[in-house]
């Protein structure tokens, strides 16, 4: 049986006099794939910010295996192995591919100017394990041929895999994936989608995703959860989510669903 990693209870969060989530409970299953989906301005970013402490809530808590971590620095929750992805991504475009990775692990020695003039040796050790590990993880996705290219001249597509890349950097336990999609053409869209599905496969990792595209959330996540106006409208497998009235309704309106859904 499967045990909540993650549990968002009673969250709130208004900016001036707008109510961005408004009482919103969710909870997100261990090793699963779950999306969140919803209009412009549901609250979906809004509640992964609140989520991974990019923003403090007004109300609410947020537990992770037990562990209320309401309010936690996104370094603390990065720490626990809590990682999110952003719709822009966020490189170091003057960086390889490579170097990128090999940013993403902490206390590396060679933060501290001491020990990396007189402690070469461990120095190097360190330096050489964590490039080895970074090629794994590009093996791993496919995109070790990127290794030595400038990470700044990367497609749309491959800046979203390079972040993917970094959190396999670490021992991640949960992924959130902002608009994973967004601005992807759609071969390398299947190679992300084959990714994720491989990570949760034989890694165990779980994810969290918000995007728009309909037939990428069908083909990766149960549960959907379904964001109107701050809160939980509907919650079910994807097939349930384009059969109810609704999440129809709320969504686009019935005309423009239909249109959305018909080809899928």
């Amino acid at each position: 049986m499967k045990t909540n990693l993650v549990k968002v209870k009673n969250m709130n969060k208004s900016f001036g006099g707008l109510k961005a989530i408004n009482d919103c409970s969710i909870e997100i299953e261990e090793n699963s794939i779950t999306g969140i989906i919803g209009p412009n301005g549901s609250g979906k970013s809004t509640l992964f910010n609140l989520i991974t402490g990019n923003l403090k809530p007004d109300g609410g808590s947020v537990f992770y295996n037990g562990l209320d971590i309401t309010g936690k620095e996104p370094f603390e929750l990065f720490n626990l192995g809590i990682l999110r992805t952003f719709q822009i991504a966020h490189e170091f475009s003057n960086l390889t591919v490579i170097e990128n990775l090999m940013m993403v692990p902490g206390n590396q020695l060679g933060e501290d100017l001491v020990t990396s003039i007189f402690s070469r040796e461990k120095f190097r050790n360190q330096e050489n394990e964590i490039k080895e590990k970074a090629f794994e993880v590009l093996k791993f996705l496919k995109i070790d041929h990127l290794m030595n290219e400038k990470a700044g001249n990367l497609s749309g597509g491959q800046k979203k895999l390079l972040e993917l890349a970094r959190t396999m950097m670490v021992d991640a336990k949960i992924v959130f994936l902002d608009e994973v999609g967004a601005g992807v053409n759609k071969s390398l869209l299947k190679e992300i989608s084959e990714s994720i599905l491989k990570l949760n496969e034989e890694r165990k990792y779980t994810f969290c995703i918000i995007e728009h595209d309909i037939d990428f959330i069908t083909k990766l996540c149960n549960p959907v959860i379904v964001l109107a106006e701050g809160k939980v409208l509907f919650q079910g497998t994807a097939e349930e989510v384009k059969e109810n009235n609704e999440v129809i309704e709320s969504y686009l309106g019935k005309s423009n669903w239909c249109f959305l859904v018909q080809k899928i």
